[in-house]
């Protein structure tokens, strides 16, 4: 009997003592996750539409984890107050004009509030103090304006098609122009005689220019645009000239600077 209730004291003690220790590794873990052993600061902010935000969410500076949302609540019916602890080691970083977004883990995770970071000659912030934030987009009006745009692109995917059928079938210019042999024939005739029109119209300038009554004029002609083409010759030989003499000039300078 006594060997027995020995036995039982002794699993008795164990099972007290593997409560205990998993109570405290219990606290231990939810005290890392709270901050509670870690010295933290409290800022706050505000928004129109927390869009799903809980308290107990991670607060993200930099893209690490410093810090969680202690508490949320309402002040009026156009503005949100949302409470955050910070770690105080992340303080220095922190400056007055840095924004408050709310954010997600992935695509369809849990809510979190970033910090952006804020200029250099920003003053730190100060325990308690106020930070401004951006109004988070809705995931119901993202998807509005996206069914919106699909609802255009199946019309325009619509259009596209009813063309398509139509060229195919030879409706229309396009359409008869592809599908009628006869009107591709005229066509390609049409662009031959624009071919020969343009040829002989070359010939004929030509001729001009050697007819004795035009061969003054062709003449004169010609020696304007040469005179034309020689005067821009001849300024920018002189602008060169000019720019040749200021670069010599500045070189004789710097050797006198130089000796100097």
């Amino acid at each position: 009997m006594d060997t027995h209730s020995q036995k039982f004291k002794i699993r008795l003690g164990l099972f007290i003592a593997g409560g205990l220790a998993l109570f405290v590794f219990a606290i231990f873990i939810i005290g890392k996750q709270k901050n509670l052993f870690n010295p933290v600061f409290k800022l706050t902010t505000t928004f129109y539409n927390v869009s799903g935000l809980q308290v107990g969410n991670n607060i993200r500076f930099s893209g690490i984890n410093v810090g969680i949302v202690d508490n949320i609540r309402i002040i009026n019916d156009s503005t949100v107050k949302v409470d955050m602890l910070i770690k105080k080691d992340v303080r220095k970083f922190m400056k007055t004009d840095c924004e408050v977004i709310i954010g997600s883990e992935g695509l369809i995770g849990d809510k979190l509030l970033i910090i952006t970071q804020g200029s250099t000659d920003a003053p730190i912030v100060k325990e308690g103090q106020q930070l401004i934030s951006t109004e988070p987009v809705e995931l119901d009006a993202i998807m509005a304006s996206l069914q919106v745009t699909a609802g255009y692109a199946e019309i325009i995917s619509q259009q596209l098609a009813e063309i398509m059928f139509n060229i195919n079938s030879g409706n229309g210019t396009l359409g008869r122009l592809i599908r009628d042999t006869t009107m591709a024939a005229n066509f390609s005739e049409t662009m031959v005689n624009i071919k020969k029109s343009s040829k002989g119209l070359e010939e004929n300038m030509e001729a001009a220019k050697h007819n004795f009554l035009l061969r003054g004029f062709f003449r004169k002609k010609a020696e304007a645009e040469a005179l034309k083409k020689q005067e821009a010759e001849d300024l920018k030989a002189k602008e060169q000239k000019k720019k040749d003499k200021e670069d010599n000039k500045a070189a004789k300078q710097k050797i006198k600077d130089e000796k100097k």
